[in-house]
């Protein structure tokens, strides 16, 4: 993996990091799916401001349908499961379930794309899997209906994210006549057209969301307003740029450091305590990552 690529990946995990601690403050006030909502409407017109500056005006064709299925799979699902999911779990939590992509990327590709499986591709996520289970001990949870509904929440977004990590490298790869910008913008469109529809049958079902969003307090919103923004359209910016020069594997083992950022995060920022456990999972995860990033590594 090259220094840029290399960057780009430790900036992502970052950037995912503070996203569920910002759905954590933003989910109690809003609402789940008004959280969602906003977050995919804000990274459309964030970026849709930042392509109109630049003068670049996407031509898509034959792409637009695919890319706008890709936002489904890739985004608008994914942000209903996670907004659903900070009903009941701490950010740290959602955040190591998040970790587990890649390796349900393994058997996705396997199964649905035709990849090989390596050795050293198989002993990187099984270690970067033992890495989040030690975090996971850092805070046990008791397994209640509503966690375990968390959970399975958690369960749907990481195999979105496994199947839509092969599809951006079809649509968007660097052999591909598609922008990364484009990619990027066009998926987030894609994300509204499962969300809005949520978001109506929310309204009719909960009507009291309507003065709940309204009276939210202000630091509800500006969370959404970080989330939108940095946590997903410039957070998507980096990662469909990096699944293009790296490929999805590589690309995916973000989500093992996402769980250190959201611990540090949540420290940092939450009074969240750390234990000796953070220290072990972080070092497992650091050590998995050498492995499947390294040259040899396919």
């Amino acid at each position: 993996m090259s220094i840029a690529s290399l960057i780009r990946l430790i900036s992502l995990a970052a950037l995912w990091g503070g996203s569920f601690l910002f759905m954590r403050v933003a989910v109690p006030q809003l609402g789940a799916v008004p959280t969602a909502v906003g977050r995919g409407l804000l990274s459309s017109l964030g970026l849709a401001v930042v392509l109109g500056c630049m003068g670049y005006r996407p031509r898509l064709g034959r792409y637009l349908w695919p890319l706008l299925l890709l936002g489904v799979i890739n985004s608008g699902i994914p942000f209903l499961m996670y907004a659903l999911a900070a009903q009941v779990l701490p950010s740290g939590y959602s955040a190591i379930f998040n970790a587990t992509t890649p390796l349900m990327a393994v058997i996705v590709g396997t199964l649905a794309f035709g990849e090989a499986i390596t050795a050293a591709r198989i002993a990187g996520v099984v270690l970067g899997i033992g890495g989040v289970a030690v975090l996971a001990q850092a805070g046990p949870l008791e397994l209640t209906p509503a966690v375990l509904g968390g959970m399975a929440a958690c369960f749907t977004a990481t195999v979105c994210y496994a199947f839509s990590s092969f599809l951006t490298l079809k649509l968007a790869g660097a052999k591909s006549a598609v922008d990364t910008r484009a990619a990027v913008f066009i998926s987030q469109l894609g994300a509204l057209l499962v969300l809005v529809p949520g978001l109506l049958l929310a309204l009719v079902l909960e009507p009291k969301l309507v003065p709940q969003v309204v009276q939210a307090p202000w630091l509800a919103w500006g969370n959404v307003v970080l989330l939108g923004l940095l946590s997903t359209a410039l957070a998507y910016v980096l990662y469909f740029r990096l699944i293009a020069d790296e490929g999805p594997h590589k690309a995916l083992t973000v989500t093992f450091i996402v769980p250190v950022f959201a611990v540090l995060w949540g420290w940092a920022l939450l009074d969240e305590p750390l234990s000796a456990a953070h220290a072990i999972g972080g070092g497992l995860i650091a050590l998995s990552l050498w492995i499947v990033l390294r040259r040899k590594a396919h």
